[in-house]
């Protein structure tokens, strides 16, 4: 039987480039939820409920990704959820167009179109991913980072070996929710990172907070929501609600990287001041993501 093959709808094609999200999902060693293999991308998700690995590829006409599923064999899988998953997961239902003639208008965002035009907003479709993740990050380098994301994902996470590689799902809230926070500290994760990490599971296994909850939610009223839990900053609720909720006018203005990124830009002495960064920033608006995840992006290695 030969094997499944799935099209996936790209919209504004012209400005998609596969090269340069290839680009940024390559961008750690420690990556253990997706892999670059000649070119191309699997990783494994779930389609109704049931693990599948796939391989993302460029399609044979600009206007969609091919998709091949490499396990299970001999299934056929739900296409939807595949479709549904991936277009979230590389913004794929995304029109580029406006924010690149704003970029044009706006000093310090200027060239960045040219530089990595194509590449989209990688999001997280998994909304504890996308509010952990951030929580994992807080105060240490973005390499012991991924290290103990790799570690925490590893440790918890949905295992299954496909032709002699290891895939991952990321850790479910529930069975995070039932941990205790010493089972993380030998990890490496501190005290309280940990003590976060299993509330905020306990918050999504409980249904206090769910993915329908938030997708109902107006930008104010969702921020609000994330930041009433503990451990959960202005910061770590906005990478949430960029990653995961697509809100364009998340902005990071507590972000390193987002200061960093300005300060080499603008050639700054020092990074700017929070009320500086709320001068460059506050024209953005409907940009606010895409102008934050460029800048983030301008960081990496051409």
């Amino acid at each position: 039987m030969a094997l499944q093959k799935i099209k996936v709808p790209i919209n504004d094609p012209q400005n998609f480039s596969f090269q340069e999200c290839l680009r940024f999902l390559g961008r750690s060693d420690k990556e253990c939820l997706h892999y670059i293999v000649e070119g191309k991308v699997r990783r494994m998700l779930l389609s109704d409920g049931e693990p599948v690995v796939i391989e993302i590829a460029p399609g044979s006409s600009a206007g969609y990704l091919e998709v091949t599923v490499l396990a299970p064999l001999n299934v056929q899988v739900a296409e939807a959820p595949i479709i549904k998953y991936i277009t979230h997961w590389w913004h794929l239902d995304a029109n580029l167009q406006p924010f690149y003639d704003y970029t044009a208008k706006d000093p310090l965002l200027k060239g960045l179109a040219d530089e990595y035009r194509g590449l989209r907003l990688i999001g997280m479709p998994d909304l504890f991913e996308a509010i952990s993740w951030p929580v994992i990050g807080q105060q240490i380098n973005l390499a012991f980072a991924y290290t103990l994301r790799q570690r925490f994902i590893t440790q918890f996470g949905y295992h299954a070996v496909v032709d002699h590689t290891d895939y991952y799902l990321y850790p479910h809230p529930v069975v995070v929710a039932a941990l205790e926070p010493e089972q993380l500290t030998p990890m490496q994760f501190s005290r309280s990172k940990a003590l976060y990490l299993v509330e905020t599971a306990k918050q999504m296994a409980s249904g206090r907070l769910s993915e329908a909850s938030l997708d109902a939610m107006s930008y104010e009223e969702a921020l609000q929501s994330l930041v009433a839990m503990k451990g959960i900053g202005n910061w770590s609720a906005n990478y949430a609600l960029m990653k995961y909720r697509r809100f364009p006018q998340s902005v990071l203005l507590e972000d390193v990287g987002l200061q960093n990124a300005i300060k080499n830009r603008l050639h700054l002495e020092s990074k700017p001041s929070m009320p500086a960064l709320q001068e460059f920033t506050r024209p953005w608006k409907e940009h606010a993501a895409y102008a934050t995840f460029y800048l983030w992006r301008s960081l990496l290695p051409r």
